[in-house]
């Protein structure tokens, strides 16, 4: 595992310590699942929901390093798009399907419209990212139970308490904070650490 990451975050922000055990856990359910052929799903509401596509963002291009193509896809490729195009992990943010939510929302529940997501996209083997400051958002916890009923992992990243997503989940992540404020200042930083691990596994 390539923890010189996570070292540097314990390092540089002690008060994680507490949470050493649960991301290097969480690393290595992800790395197994894409190392497979699986994909992350990521979801979250308000300010967490903003991490799921940031977070994803990080993972579906360079972040760290610049992820050339394999000479083997260069090849088949035109070259400017050969030199351009990066290497990528598969991570959908649940919270970018406006048609849908809407739709699910008026026409069925707005608290299922992550589990519907989760029953659609999701695969045995994937895992479900569930990101909840209090560990106890409705819609989040519905798409977790919904996650291990369809034989995927569950990822949590909550705030010092758990709520709920402890659990449910098979792993949580408990930033040191109650504050929604401070627990997301937390979040930021272990899955930039988590998003540095995963690439160094897969693109170094």
């Amino acid at each position: 595992m390539p923890a010189t990451h996570l070292t540097k975050l314990i390092n540089r922000l002690p008060e994680l310590a507490a949470c050493e055990a649960s991301i290097a856990a969480a690393y290595s359910t992800m790395y197994a699942c894409l190392k497979s052929g699986g994909k992350l799903l990521l979801c979250g509401n308000g300010g967490s929901a903003a991490d799921a596509d940031h977070w994803a963002g990080e993972l579906l291009k360079g972040f760290g390093q610049k992820r050339p193509l394999s000479s083997k896809d260069r090849k088949i490729l035109p070259a400017y798009v050969a030199r351009n195009l990066q290497g990528a992990l598969p991570a959908i943010p649940l919270t970018s399907f406006p048609a849908l939510a809407s739709a699910f929302a008026n026409d069925v529940t707005p608290d299922l419209i992550f589990a519907q997501l989760t029953a659609g996209l999701g695969r045995p083997g994937d895992v479900l990212v569930a990101l909840s400051t209090s560990g106890n958002a409705r819609n989040v916890c519905h798409a977790v139970q919904t996650a291990r009923a369809r034989g995927l992992h569950t990822i949590a990243l909550t705030g010092a308490s758990g709520g709920r997503l402890v659990g449910l989940s098979e792993i949580c992540i408990r930033a040191p904070a109650k504050e929604t404020y401070r627990v997301q200042e937390y979040h930021l930083p272990i899955y930039h650490c988590l998003s540095l691990m995963l690439e160094d596994a897969f693109f170094s």
